[in-house]
């Protein structure tokens, strides 16, 4: 597939990385040089020098033959403008575009083939806010991910030293809670991806993903706290974008307090929110925090723009008493720096965008993609079509299945109907198959597998 990637900054630069492995023609466009230099001695990958949606610069990049556009530079208005050149100049077949802006995001008649010819919108902030609430909705999971509209979902744990996992086989957790219906479907132990054959004992610190509906993923997770006590209170540092949206969201239902550095956005923040206190301040004021009852705080999470500031700010606040800590890291080097150290867990806008980018550029019916592991693996929604002679999933048992080495089905979803997948099970037509891909070099041959071939009416 011929792509061509405008705007080479955090989310540019980590979809180019992943894709140009995956035998995918790559051109990055930036007017920054250097940016573009850096990325071409890391990665065979094309670049042009230009300011994005002037329709010289994409005809220079290769417009006239690519198959997507995918526009992620820092203005939402050249975003919209290249995606307009491109379906009017080029006739580019797909358009993605980052437009962070709610003034645009809230008039949806503007992205309309007659109007603005965008075929798939991207928020990272909206997508950031979720990932978040979903987070302090399961606390003590480190990850957590939904297919099929939600149906089924997929939750990190880690095996703690005192928990009731570690020393277990992977097969024997489900006696333990045997009103529950859900499965271990990969780990994690010291940055290896493990596929578990039910004989896999779990030691302390493995990073486990379990799946199943929501209702037993709540409840495994009220089964492994160490406490009863609920999460209530949560502290945000930041009222940027982001800690705006979530703020607006959490104090539905819970006791929420905002700090915010900067004297007109605090203001503006206490007027928008009803039910949140939100305090001018610095969230790295240790003083501050203390006043501020850290120590009764059940979640901190850190939002703002500054990595060193959330860094810091948690890393404070964790050591005052709150019970978790979140911070929002851009730097790709600083996530697996600062996650299981101190703080609980860093949060990357750019793994939590790269997902919706790859469901558009994987072959095959593929709907979702999820990251696992800051991209070490992946968990890939795709839907089955077709029948026995043309596909090389459907009318098969998953046991006959011929996946590739360090893959797995974890689950199917049939019409409103969850699935935990067993080796007997046949996968039927327009079943919503989940597997979890351990080594990335597979996907290819996952794809391969859901694509129909010519025989399919």
């Amino acid at each position: 597939m011929k792509i061509i990637i405008l705007g080479a900054g955090q989310v540019g630069s980590s979809v180019a990385a992943n894709l140009v492995g995956e035998a995918n023609d790559i051109t990055v466009v930036d007017t920054n040089p250097k940016c573009l230099t850096n990325l071409n001695e890391k990665y065979d990958l094309q670049t042009v020098v230009g300011v994005a949606s002037y329709p010289s610069v994409l005809e220079q990049a290769g417009a006239k033959d690519a198959d997507m556009i995918l526009a992620v530079t820092n203005s939402d208005e050249v975003n919209m403008i290249a995606c307009q050149v491109a379906y009017t100049l080029f006739h580019t077949p797909t358009k993605i575009a980052r437009v962070r802006n709610t003034e645009y995001l809230s008039k949806t008649a503007l992205f309309a083939q007659e109007a603005l010819p965008i075929d798939v919108l991207i928020s990272p902030e909206q997508l950031v806010t979720e990932h978040i609430e979903r987070l302090i909705s399961y606390p003590r999971a480190l990850q957590v991910l939904e297919f099929a509209d939600g149906k089924v979902q997929l939750v990190a744990v880690r095996a703690s030293y005192s928990g009731p996992l570690v020393g277990h086989r992977t097969g024997d957790i489900g006696k333990y809670l045997p009103e529950l219906d859900y499965r271990i479907v990969i780990l994690f132990r010291q940055d290896k991806a493990i596929i578990p054959d039910g004989k896999t004992v779990i030691e302390p610190d493995d990073e486990l993903y379990f799946i199943g509906a929501p209702r037993h993923m709540r409840a495994l997770l009220e089964s492994l706290r160490s406490t009863k006590r609920e999460f209530k209170r949560i502290m945000l540092a930041g009222g940027g974008n982001i800690g705006m949206r979530l703020a607006m969201k959490l104090e539905r239902h819970y006791q929420v307090k905002l700090i915010e550095i900067d004297f007109e956005r605090a203001q503006h923040a206490a007027a928008e929110l009803k039910n949140t206190i939100v305090l001018h301040g610095d969230a790295t004021n240790e003083e501050l925090l203390i006043e501020e009852n850290i120590d009764e705080t059940d979640i901190f999470c850190a939002l703002t723009n500054a990595d060193e500031a959330n860094i810091i700010s948690c890393m404070l606040s964790k050591r005052l008493g709150a019970r978790k800590v979140m911070a929002l890291i851009n730097r790709a080097g600083y996530v697996d720096l600062v996650q299981s150290n101190v703080i609980d867990i860093a949060i990357s806008p750019q793994q939590a965008t790269i997902g919706t980018i790859l469901a558009h550029i994987r072959k095959g019916d593929v709907v979702a993609v999820h990251p696992l592991r800051r991209g070490a693996a992946e968990a890939i929604e795709a839907i089955a079509h077709g029948n026995k002679k043309s596909s090389g999933v459907v009318g098969r048992m998953i046991e006959e299945i011929d996946l590739p080495p360090g893959t797995s089905i974890g689950a199917l979803v049939r019409g409103d109907k969850v699935l935990l997948a067993h080796h007997d099970i046949v996968i039927e037509a327009e079943d919503h198959v989940i597997l979890l891909v351990a080594d990335k070099k597979q996907v290819p041959e996952i794809e391969r597998l859901f694509q129909v071939g010519i025989t399919f009416l």
